[in-house]
C-alpha cells in the first residue's frame, strides 16, 4: 500500500508555482513500550477523563479551550480552528536562500522527501532541484504542518528535494549560558596533534546501519529472562573492564595510549611541556554547536 502524504500544496517560487507532496522521512525505530500494571492484579491501570465534580465525561462533550485567566476559558472546536486563513497552509513560499553551512545544525528539527505532485509538476521540480544544486543554495520559507507554522529549508536529495522544518530561536536556550565558564586558553600543540591524529586515525564513511540499538536489545534480552524465570528478579550482571574514566591524571599519556603509543615507543617525539606533568582536569561532556547564527 503507498504511503499517504503528510501535505499536499504547492512551492512557489517567484511567479512559478510547483505542485508537491511531501512525505516524512523519518519513523519511529525499534522501542519497547511500556504499561503500568497494578501488581496484586497483574491488570493494567487505566486512566479516565473527568470533570472536577461531575466525574468520566464522554470523548465528544471534549472541546479545545484557551485559557485567557485563570479558571476561564474561550472554546473552539475543530471547523473553527481549521478556518484559521494561513497562506502557508497551502503554499511554501521561497523567500530566501542561503549558503549550505550557514544554518547551525541545532536548528534542524525533522526531515520530509519532496516530490512533483503529477507529470505536469516535474519539469519546474528539477529545474528547481538543479538550480539549488548549481548554487549551493538551501531556500527558506515558512510552512504550516498540523496546527503549528514552522521555518522551513528546501535543498536537493537524490532524485528530490528534502525540505526540513527549523526550530525558531526562541526555542533554542542560548549556549552563552552554558558555555561561559569553560577556559579560552590555547590547548598545547603537542596535545592538539595528537587529539587530531586519533581523530583522523578513527575517521571514515558515515554508515548509519552500522548502528544498532543496544539499549531495545538489552531490554528485549532482559524480557526474555524474565519469561523464561516467570517472572523472577534478575540480578545485574557485571559491567565488563573498561579503561578508566573519570578525572584526566595525564592527558599526554591517556593521548598516547589511545594512539597506541603506550610507553617504549618512538612514533613521535615530544618536548617536554607543562601539559606533561599530573594535570589534574575534569573530562568535559560533549557539547553541541553555539547556534551562532539566526535561521531567518
Amino acid at each position: 500500500m503507498a504511503a499517504r502524504p503528510y501535505w499536499q500544496g504547492q512551492i512557489r517560487l517567484a511567479l512559478v508555482s510547483i505542485p508537491v507532496e511531501i512525505y516524512s522521512a523519518a519513523r519511529s525505530g525499534p522501542s519497547i513500550s511500556f504499561r503500568q500494571i497494578h501488581e496484586p492484579s497483574g491488570k493494567p491501570i487505566h486512566y479516565d477523563k473527568v470533570v472536577t465534580g461531575i466525574g468520566p465525561v464522554d470523548s465528544d462533550e471534549i472541546m479545545k479551550g484557551y485559557e485567557y485567566k485563570k479558571g476561564n476559558f474561550v472554546l473552539l472546536d475543530e471547523d473553527e480552528i481549521d478556518a484559521v486563513k494561513l497562506e502557508s497552509k497551502k503554499t511554501l513560499i521561497l523567500s530566501q536562500f542561503v549558503a549550505q553551512d550557514d544554518i547551525d545544525p541545532i536548528y534542524f528539527e525533522k526531515p520530509y522527501y519532496v516530490v512533483p505532485s503529477d507529470e505536469l509538476a516535474e519539469e519546474a521540480f528539477i529545474v528547481l532541484r538543479e538550480a539549488l544544486k548549481q548554487t549551493r543554495k538551501i531556500g527558506i520559507g515558512q510552512l504550516a504542518l498540523r496546527g503549528r507554522e514552522y521555518i522551513v529549508s528546501l535543498k536537493p536529495c537524490g532524485a528530490g528535494l528534502v525540505l526540513e522544518t527549523l526550530r525558531y530561536d526562541e526555542e533554542l536556550h542560548k549556549a552563552s549560558s552554558y558555555f561561559h565558564g569553560i577556559g579560552k586558553t590555547k590547548p598545547d600543540g603537542d596535545l592538539l596533534s595528537l587529539a587530531t591524529d586519533l581523530i583522523e586515525k578513527k575517521s571514515g564513511t558515515f554508515d548509519a546501519g552500522e548502528y544498532k540499538n543496544r539499549y531495545v536489545d538489552a531490554l528485549k534480552s532482559l524480557i526474555d529472562k524474565k519469561l523464561k524465570n516467570k517472572g523472577a528478579k534478575i540480578e545485574a550482571e557485571d559491567e565488563p573492564d573498561r579503561p578508566a574514566g573519570g578525572n584526566v591524571v595525564d592527558l599526554m599519556a591517556a593521548l598516547k595510549n589511545s594512539l597506541g603509543e603506550g610507553a617504549g615507543t618512538t612514533k613521535r617525539k615530544t618536548k617536554p611541556t607543562r601539559a606533561s606533568k599530573p594535570a589534574r582536569a575534569k573530562a568535559e561532556p560533549a557539547t553541541k554547536r553555539s547556534p551562532a547564527r539566526k535561521s531567518a
